[in-house]
């Protein structure tokens, strides 16, 4: 890893937030030249710095809806890692002009900016609600692959190559229901549970970024990583915080925008998707075309173990990977 990113310059976008915590504090730990913070949210900036002295960092105030700061700050950048985001789903509701100025627009202008600035790779980061999006946010970062996958069709002599990574819910995250049910339980209130029946993919952060790293390092372009992950019934996650106690949880309803179960490969992209277990990690790359991923299953055979898997899409629901309840607590 260490030779990847040596002498190297690398920009995270929304690099306050709690992937991109991590994220630095990760790469950090390799012998890169330069790490660059973007954000928009001068307190937080402030409060990271103070907490991380290391004098190859560098915080950049600025917006992903501003394509003229992005280009001054994409000068001489080899990587960038694109985690700014409008990631609440009610949020994305009620102001939808917002969610798609930053996760649609922004988009847009940090793949002009890397072409422009000549930055060799950009990974954007993806969720499972971009799968058959029920509400906008899902919608945007819908939209928001597509532009980068696609954005490798413009990319002229410059070459810059843009992938992405989508992974489910990340354990304790801002905005997290873990999150907000701890408050709940300090404040001796009921939780609230939208529906019993609800599934959802989860990984802890240090996963998240880990498998950031490696997609960004194995990246050819188009390409979008998924890692494998686990399962877990929501209604088994509400018990964790209530000990058993179902009269402590309010079942409220979905709200809008909201599925019963979250999908991170769908039925139209099983078809173009390699499963590949390599470095023990197992994951999946999905092609934009069946084309692609029948010439890179061949390039990979000798360097991967590909296997065929039985999904008709790949959903929290049909998983075969669940996590249990003292599994939980322990990653908790």
């Amino acid at each position: 890893m260490n030779n990847f990113f040596e002498n190297k310059k690398i920009l995270i976008t929304g690099g306050t937030g709690t992937f991109g915590k991590a994220f630095i504090n990760k790469i950090l730990q390799t012998n890169i030249k330069k790490v660059y913070v973007f954000s928009r949210d001068e307190l937080k900036q402030w409060e990271m710095r103070i907490k991380k002295i290391d004098k190859r960092l560098c915080f950049l105030l600025g917006d992903v809806r501003d394509k003229e700061r992005l280009y001054r700050a994409f000068e001489r950048i080899d990587y960038v890692i694109h985690a700014a985001a409008q990631k609440h789903v009610p949020s994305c509701e009620f102001n939808p002009f917002e969610a798609v100025k930053t996760n649609i627009i922004g988009a847009e202008n940090i793949i002009n900016a890397a072409i422009d600035r000549g930055v060799k790779k950009v990974l954007a980061i993806s969720t499972d609600k971009a799968v058959e999006p029920v509400n906008l946010y899902g919608m945007t970062k819908g939209c928001m692959e597509k532009l980068f996958i696609n954005g490798n069709n413009y990319t002229g002599e410059n070459n810059t190559s843009f992938s992405c990574v989508r992974y489910g819910n990340v354990i304790g995250s801002r905005g997290s229901v873990i999150n907000a049910w701890k408050n709940a339980v300090e404040r001796n209130i009921s939780i609230s549970l939208t529906d019993p029946r609800m599934t959802r993919f989860w990984l802890t952060v240090n996963k998240a970024v880990d498998f950031v790293i490696y997609a960004l390092m194995n990246m050819n372009k188009a390409e979008i990583f998924v890692p494998k992950l686990s399962s877990m019934n929501l209604i088994n996650l509400a018990n964790i915080f209530t000990n058993n106690d179902d009269t402590k949880i309010l079942i409220t309803g979905r709200r809008n925008g909201e599925k019963l179960h979250e999908t991170l490969i769908s039925k139209y992209e099983m078809s173009n998707t390699i499963k590949i277990n390599k470095d023990n990690k197992e994951f999946f790359v999905i092609y934009q075309t069946l084309e692609d991923k029948i010439n890179n299953e061949t390039l990979l055979e000798d360097k991967h173990d590909i296997f065929n898997f039985d999904y008709d899409e790949y959903t929290s629901e049909n998983n075969d990977q669940w996590i249990n309840i003292e599994e939980m607590r322990k990653l908790l």
